[in-house]
């Protein structure tokens, strides 16, 4: 897996369901065609981060179909969602 392209967008949170900052991170990735998760129309990763006392996690994660936004019924693995995770803080500085 890797990551190729990314966008990051700031969310509000008027309910307060997730303690402290929170963003959404799509994450667009290039996949072996081998892999069971290959679309030839791309594969993306959606992230909510979120950001509480310098504490960051990823509260939600799901693989998506870059060209239709339909979910795929894959859940990431720890090894993914630690990538994921750094790939986000480290992203976020940058905003």
């Amino acid at each position: 897996m890797e990551i190729n392209e990314y966008t990051v967008e700031k969310l509000a949170d008027p309910m307060g369901l997730i303690e402290g900052e929170r963003y959404e991170f799509r994450l667009y990735i290039t996949l072996d065609e081998e892999d069971e998760l290959y679309s030839k129309e791309g594969t993306g990763i959606r992230a909510i981060l979120a950001v509480d006392d310098g504490v960051e996690r990823i509260v939600v994660s799901y693989f998506f179909e870059r060209e239709t936004d339909k979910v795929l019924d894959f859940a990431l693995d720890e090894e993914e969602l630690q990538i994921i995770l750094e790939f986000c803080k480290s992203n976020l500085e940058k905003e």
